[in-house]
């Protein structure tokens, strides 16, 4: 039975610190340990015909269903396959043409040896991850990425801690220069990651939000004050936009421009909007993402963006709050 002190709060934020320090001078370490080795593994997933078929057990099968899931999502296939699991039925995954990565800082896990002498048999090519390169399951694999640990972040040196971050690492390190050789894009992360509010950010077009049509409010050059007024609050963008005689616009007329007219002139209601509108509106394309079209609103610190084409013909408008609402920000 263990005992629960209160600690004092120095000690606690003592403990936190020490648990940086280990795992920080851990991850240094394995840093000068990357080599040819490294290299090689890199070149057999990329060469894979198959997929990449990530096992492990204990805190180790933890890591190695983030693994699988971090090279899945960055242009290798890749699944988990538990080991436990798999020495009762789901080695039927398993495929010659796969790579099969082994995680286990021992190197002794018996179910790993187990599905690495089934896997032999098959053809398939086993990489192990471990902190023992003398261990068995090194002996058994092709090819071996050592990731041990000077001590572990446990001050009993027994909770793995240490060791499954320099793993987690050394797979994250994996998928990233595979990522990088493949030359992985923005748009093909997107494919990936179609749900949620990553899959809005990257999917989600100008042309998914901005406003079209009837929604557009619109004046001309000559249009009075009190007129323009009427089809800004009707519309409910903070502005209008002005198109010349060829319907093309040549300028916005904000609730800004507004005040900065009636502060320099008083009385304007007998003028037109051509008289203080922003000229040379910022304005983007339909097909552009529209993250990119909220980050040109942030910089510019804009509130409302044309959408036109490449003739400069007007397709439509942005406000600041149709990304807002479509969760694009």
């Amino acid at each position: 039975m263990y005992t629960n002190p209160q600690p004092t709060a120095q000690a606690l934020r003592a403990s936190a610190e020490r648990c940086f320090d280990i795992q920080i001078a851990a991850l240094q370490a394995l840093r000068g340990r990357i080599g040819d080795d490294f290299a090689e593994a890199a070149g057999m997933v990329l060469a894979c015909q198959g997929r990449v078929v990530v096992t492990g057990i204990g805190k180790s099968g933890h890591v190695a269903r983030k693994i699988a899931a971090t090279l899945a999502s960055t242009g290798t296939p890749a699944f988990f396959m538990h080991a436990a699991e798999a020495i009762h039925g789901d080695l039927g995954m398993l495929t010659g043409q796969d790579i099969l990565l082994a995680i286990s800082y021992s190197g002794s896990a018996q179910e790993l040896i187990t599905i690495i002498s089934v896997a032999k048999r098959m053809g398939t090519r086993i990489m192990a991850l471990t902190g023992r390169p003398d261990s068995e399951l090194a002996h058994s694999a092709d090819l071996v990425l050592e990731a041990a640990v000077a001590q572990e972040a446990c001050p009993l040196n027994l909770a793995p801690t240490a060791s499954t971050t320099a793993a987690l690492v050394m797979g994250d390190a994996l998928a990233v220069a595979c990522l990088e050789a493949r030359g992985f894009s923005r748009d093909d992360f997107a494919r990936s990651h179609p749900g949620g509010a990553l899959g809005r950010r990257l999917l989600t077009s100008v042309a998914d939000v901005m406003r079209t049509g009837a929604a557009l409010p619109l004046v001309a050059e000559d249009t009075l004050i009190p007129d323009a007024l009427t089809e800004m609050s009707s519309k409910g963008m903070g502005m209008a936009i002005v198109l010349d005689a060829s319907r093309r616009p040549v300028g916005i007329f904000t609730d800004g421009d507004l005040r900065r007219m009636i502060a320099q002139h008083g009385d304007i209601r007998a003028m037109a909007v051509s008289a203080g509108m922003s000229r040379h509106p910022k304005a983007i394309g339909p097909e552009a993402p529209a993250i990119e079209a909220a980050t040109l609103m942030d910089a510019h610190k804009l509130n409302q963006m044309l959408v036109r084409d490449g003739d400069g013909l007007l397709l439509g408008a942005l406000h600041m709050h149709d990304l807002l609402a479509a969760k694009v920000i």
